[in-house]
């Protein structure tokens, strides 16, 4: 009889760790930062009544979305002694306060431990680490806004080993602050880093050790390491305010480069790739269609370029592509717009997501797909779950989450990418963190 029974208890653990995988959130924009969403038995409508909100846990300042796995939730925070914080385009806030790694669990929203050190500050837009922690194989990598990056370990929050990008590599911290989320692919962790030679930095995601430094620029950029894979090479893509660059994961060696110069030094969005194609953008106009080639040796060159008033801008948000058609939050209009990626022209545009004014630039909505409909996270802490098609824009549902407790150009925002786990939904603004269930 137990010989029986042991197969089907192995298939049921198999089904159950197969299923708690696709339903982590361990990194931002996701398990593969598709910014997909695999999970089954979610609603596609929200109740007339609202949607349950399980819990809400107070948090500090910051714009750190949060990861969830393993059954935690891993965000970072800012606790403010001193200063007052002006979200300035053009100048620095002066704060003193700490930095924290916090782990809560996803079930009650409780802390389990937080991780904790003295971090001033002294960029523009100073509320708090921007970074979402990336989680893999037990260690939580948590990037500061001022270049502190720790490695923890994910059960208990012990410091496995830390580097200090001002310190070790002279790097000066970016005006609004280190925004590139860290990625781990194998047994390494990417970074974009900063000062001499080492825009991006590859380390050995266990020990700290560097593997490779790479790239020169005045500038470092926000735009997090992204990789892909095309006619079965890696490539991991950095942009920084010079260019976008292609280099061998394993290396550091540049493969291909293309000049590509947003406003205000502003590389921030990662480009997305659908096939033999990245599609880039960003402030000042700056928006491109490329097409990957090379078979030995990979190459590209750019097809298009936006013009002003079509294509896509995107700054806050990554946009996604659906079929022949980008979608995103354009941040000159604060429309959002679909753009046919054959020619850059623009099928439609909408301010009925963010319910933006003729004059709120930045306007921003977060996007993730799951089955055939959308979640849009927006920037006044609605969660709409849509329909995209090249057609237009169809809203389902819409649900209040979070009061937005942040400030740009003059109006309340939250400036935050969620994570989707758990047949939740998880969220933070600068004084709480809250899960909101979305099962069926």
């Amino acid at each position: 009889m137990l010989t029986r029974i042991l197969p089907v208890v192995t298939a049921l653990l198999l089904i159950g760790s197969s299923t708690g995988f696709a339903e982590d959130w361990p990194q931002w924009l996701g398990p593969d930062r598709s910014s997909q969403w695999q999970a089954d038995g979610i609603v596609d409508v929200f109740p007339e009544s609202g949607l349950q909100v399980e819990w809400r846990t107070p948090v500090g300042l910051g714009y750190s979305g949060p990861a969830v796995a393993n059954d935690r939730v891993y965000v970072m925070d800012y606790q403010k002694k001193s200063g007052k914080v002006q979200n300035n385009p053009g100048g620095a806030s002066s704060l003193e306060g700490a930095e924290r790694v916090l782990c809560l669990s996803a079930d009650t929203g409780k802390v389990i431990w937080e991780y904790k050190y003295d971090r001033p500050y002294e960029i523009s837009y100073a509320a708090g680490p921007r970074c979402t922690p990336t989680v893999a194989d037990g260690k939580v990598y948590a990037l500061g806004a001022e270049g502190n990056l720790t490695c923890l370990d994910a059960e208990t929050g012990k410091l496995i080993w830390k580097k200090d990008f001002q310190s070790d590599y002279q790097a000066k911290t970016p005006f609004w602050g280190h925004a590139a989320s860290p990625l781990v692919d194998g047994d390494t962790l990417y970074c974009l880093v900063g000062g001499k030679d080492s825009i991006a930095v590859a380390f050995n995601k266990n020990t700290g050790e560097e593997l490779w430094r790479s790239l020169d620029n005045s500038e470092t950029g926000y735009c997090p390491p992204t990789m892909i894979t095309h006619q079965g090479m890696k490539q991991l893509l950095i942009w920084h305010p010079g260019s976008l660059n292609s280099l061998n994961p394993k290396t550091g060696q540049v493969y291909w480069s293309l000049p590509l110069k947003p406003g205000y030094g502003m590389s921030v969005t990662v480009p997305r790739q659908q096939g033999d194609y990245l599609y880039v953008s960003a402030i000042g106009d700056e928006a491109a269609w490329i097409k990957l080639s090379g078979n030995t040796k990979p190459a590209a060159e750019v097809v298009w370029k936006g013009k002003p008033r079509s294509a896509l801008f995107c700054c806050n948000s990554t946009p996604y592509i659906e079929g022949d058609t980008v979608y995103g939050s354009d941040i000159q209009s604060g429309d959002f717009v679909a753009v046919n990626l054959k020619d850059g022209s623009r099928r439609w545009s909408t301010k009925e997501v963010t319910n933006a004014g003729r004059r709120d630039r930045h306007a921003t909505a977060f996007i993730v797909k799951h089955d055939e409909h959308f979640f849009l996270f927006t920037e006044k802490g609605d969660l709409i779950l849509a329909d995209l098609t090249p057609e237009g824009y169809k809203e389902i549902s819409r649900f209040h989450v979070l009061e937005p407790t942040n400030e740009a150009f003059g109006r309340s925002v939250v400036w935050s990418h969620p994570a989707f786990a758990n047949q939740s939904l998880f969220a933070r603004n600068d004084k709480e963190l809250v899960r909101v269930n979305l099962k069926k």
